[in-house]
């Protein structure tokens, strides 16, 4: 998808390549369902979206029976830009799971205002100077308590890191992975968010944290003879030490997650570019 507003009546974005597999947005989903399942329990309306399902409907299906074991009566409606995907997902449709037509407008039956976007693999083929806009579009859509979940991750789902925001701004950005697939943590940097995955050099905050963490990592190693996850959870608990506001503990780490608050690793302000945030 393209953020820039194309003629009235097409919708607003270009496809992306439509990859996808099953599965592979399963440590997202878990994060959304632990994190977001409470704003979820109390929504009038617990409807969610898929932006940019792509070639195959398998993600917007999951993410319905992950939502359902938090929600029983919650909704997911797959929204794609490309007219041919949208057909060839419409036989998976039941009860609760439907498809429709359209891009960072997010069209909705009834003019409806979700409880969840989520937008995984759609804005890597962007520029950085057009992420602003974009989340800026789709927290507008978002309902009272709603949340917008972006990010990225690699084809099978080992390792992904996405950015959580509400209509206030982002909120966090939360780094998640098979534990086993690691040589350290920064190997997560090649699945940063657009907003983030430039910012990856020496004086941005993302590149300080991922340096620290991989410190932290290698001081654990001795916690590596008992699993890979206890040398995860002892290189959390060093990065909170250290000053790093984390806003997990244990049970998430425990799943292969750290959570950071967003202003810790915000890009810096560059001249003549637009901050990658959302107005207040």
């Amino acid at each position: 998808m393209s953020a820039r507003v194309p003629p009235p009546g097409r919708p607003i974005g270009s496809a992306t390549r439509g990859t996808t597999n099953p599965n592979r947005l399963r440590r997202m989903d878990r994060w959304i369902a632990a994190a977001h399942g409470p704003a979820l329990r109390r929504a009038e309306a617990p409807i969610a979206v898929d932006l940019g399902y792509g070639a195959a409907p398998w993600t917007a299906v999951e993410l319905l029976g992950r939502l359902r074991t938090v929600r029983p009566d919650a909704r997911v409606v797959g929204v794609e830009i490309d007219p041919g995907r949208v057909a060839a997902a419409r036989p998976y449709r039941r009860e609760g799971l439907d498809f429709a037509h359209g891009g960072f407008e997010v069209p909705l039956p009834d003019g409806a205002r979700p409880a969840l976007i989520r937008a995984a693999n759609v804005l890597r083929q962007y520029e950085e100077g057009e992420v602003a806009d974009v989340w800026r579009r789709l927290c507008a859509r978002l309902a009272p308590g709603g949340l917008l979940v972006e990010g990225t991750c690699d084809e099978i789902g080992r390792r992904h890191v996405w950015v959580a925001l509400t209509p206030r701004g982002p909120r966090t950005v939360t780094f998640a992975a098979r534990l086993g697939s690691l040589d350290r943590p920064s190997d997560l940097a090649e699945r940063l968010p657009k907003a983030l995955i430039h910012r990856n050099v020496p004086g941005e905050p993302v590149h300080t944290f991922l340096r620290d963490f991989d410190r932290a990592w290698a001081a654990a190693a001795p916690y590596a003879a008992l699993s890979a996850r206890q040398r995860w959870i002892r290189s959390a608990q060093a990065l909170r030490s250290a000053g790093w506001p984390l806003v997990d503990g244990p049970r998430r780490w425990r799943q292969g997650e750290v959570t950071v608050r967003w202003e810790a690793l915000a890009p810096r302000p560059r001249p003549g570019r637009p901050r990658v945030d959302t107005p207040r």
